[in-house]
C-alpha cells in the first residue's frame, strides 16, 4: 500500500519552511551583543485552503513572550492575534541570536524565502 503525502498538510508546510529558513545563515550569530530573535508563528485560518500560513517578525524580547503580547493585542500583528497558534522555533534556531540591525534584514529576507518557497500564506516580515 502506497501513501500519498499532502504537499499542502501541516508537516509538509513546515519541513518546506524549515528548507527555505536553512538557505539564510547570520553573520552576528551569537555574537556579543546578540540579543534579538527572528520567530516565526503559525497561522490558522479554516477558510483558506490549506488553513496554515507563517508569521515572520524579529524581537528583542523572548519570543514566546512577544507571541502572547501579539495574543493579546499589545504592538500585535491582526493576523496573529486572530489566527496565531503556536511558534515555530525549529525552524529559526540556527539563526538566533542575532543583532538588531542583522535581525531586521532577515526579517525580510526570510518572509521572501517562505514566498520563494511556494508556501500558500506568510505575513509579517516588515
Amino acid at each position: 500500500m502506497t501513501s500519498v503525502i499532502d504537499e499542502d498538510s501541516l508537516p509538509a508546510l513546515v519541513a518546506r519552511a524549515r528548507r527555505a529558513a536553512l538557505t539564510l545563515k547570520a553573520v552576528t550569530h551569537r555574537q556579543g551583543r546578540a540579543r534579538h530573535a527572528l520567530y516565526v508563528a503559525l497561522l490558522e485560518d479554516r477558510r483558506r485552503s490549506p488553513p496554515w500560513g507563517f508569521y515572520v517578525g524579529e524581537t528583542s524580547r523572548d519570543p514566546d513572550l512577544r507571541f502572547d503580547q501579539h495574543k493579546t493585542g499589545y504592538k500585535a500583528s491582526r493576523h496573529v492575534t486572530r489566527f496565531g497558534v503556536r511558534l515555530l522555533p525549529d525552524v529559526v534556531e540556527h539563526l538566533n541570536p542575532l543583532r538588531r540591525w542583522e535581525a531586521k534584514e532577515l526579517e525580510a529576507a526570510l518572509a521572501e524565502a517562505f514566498r520563494d518557497a511556494g508556501l500558500p500564506w506568510v505575513e509579517g516580515g516588515h
